[in-house]
């Protein structure tokens, strides 16, 4: 059924007769932390993020917005969109309006217009059997975020968790596009093995990953044992489960890949002989991570086998 609706990718993009195409998207989170300035800049970075995963960079935004007027002052929304304004500047992105309405629960994120050259689309299809995976964001930032809610995270860790979610995927894309990488896909709510998948499925490929090789927050293994696991985790993990064959991975592991991300890094598959530029260039530009994950191989279209 996957495979009928054809490749899963992050954005539309519209090719103009001349000149760059046009990357659309928009994307929006409920909050993972209290303060608002950060949940802004989180939502903003993960909403401008799926520009980024074509390759393209971000324009204009539109900000969407849903604020239980309620429950909360106006300040916080004020200060929401502060934060979500100075993070898409960060990308050089102008948020030039939007719409607010009346809502049981909050909601804030951006529809996000950017450019990117014909040349240089990260699309899906281009991913080919023998291209590396690479991911650029250790994994846990969902099982963290249920630990915040809980009230169960050290600040030190907290504040680790927020920087991470809140740096752009801009500096992992341009490293992609320097090493001439194939595909990429920004990893978020339906966790690594179901972006893979997505990703495998626009390729027409299978893929290997090596669990072991996966980075991870350091406290998301303890954490993922004492319960603290979101319910999109194991949504996630029931999804990809019967197009995944599992050699000697714990059931905590399992659900750490799957884990559903807010503003995760770049899944990139590179052709092997540019794998170690692509590494470097990410090493360069000081991106949070830079770990070869396990590559793209032929086999039954969406199929992952995972190895300890």
């Amino acid at each position: 059924m996957d495979a009928a609706v054809g490749p899963l990718e992050d954005a539309a993009v519209l090719r103009p007769p001349e000149g760059s195409s046009l990357v659309f998207t928009v994307d929006f989170i409920t909050p993972i932390v209290d303060d608002p300035e950060a949940f802004g800049a989180i939502a903003a970075a993960n909403s401008l993020s799926d520009v980024y995963a074509m390759g393209g960079e971000p324009r204009a935004a539109l900000a969407v917005c849903g604020f239980p007027t309620d429950k909360l002052p106006t300040e916080v929304l004020q200060r929401i969109f502060r934060g979500g304004r100075d993070k898409a500047a960060e990308a050089g992105c102008a948020i030039v309006g939007g719409h607010t309405v009346k809502d049981a629960e909050l909601k804030y994120g951006l529809c996000v217009i950017g450019v990117v050259e014909p040349g240089k689309i990260l699309t899906h299809t281009r991913a080919r059997p023998g291209d590396q995976l690479v991911l650029t964001k250790p994994l846990g930032l969902g099982i963290a975020s249920q630990a915040i809610k809980k009230g169960k995270l050290p600040e030190s860790d907290i504040a680790r968790v927020i920087a991470l979610m809140s740096t752009l995927n801009k500096d992992a894309k341009d490293a992609a596009l320097a090493a001439d990488a194939s595909a990429a896909t920004d990893v978020t709510g339906f966790g690594l093995v179901a972006h893979a998948r997505h990703l495998l499925l626009g390729a027409g490929a299978a893929a290997r990953l090596h669990a072991g090789a996966v980075p991870v927050l350091d406290f998301a293994g303890a954490l993922a044992k004492g319960g603290f696991v979101p319910g999109g985790t194991k949504d996630n993990l029931a999804y990809v489960d019967p197009y995944c064959r599992w050699h000697a991975v714990s059931e905590v592991d399992r659900l750490i890949l799957n884990d559903a991300q807010t503003s995760g890094g770049l899944l990139i598959a590179v052709p092997q002989a540019r794998t170690d530029l692509l590494v470097s260039e990410l090493e360069r530009l000081g991106v949070p991570a830079n770990a070869v994950i396990g590559e793209i191989v032929a086999g039954e279209t969406g199929h992952i086998e995972i190895v300890a």
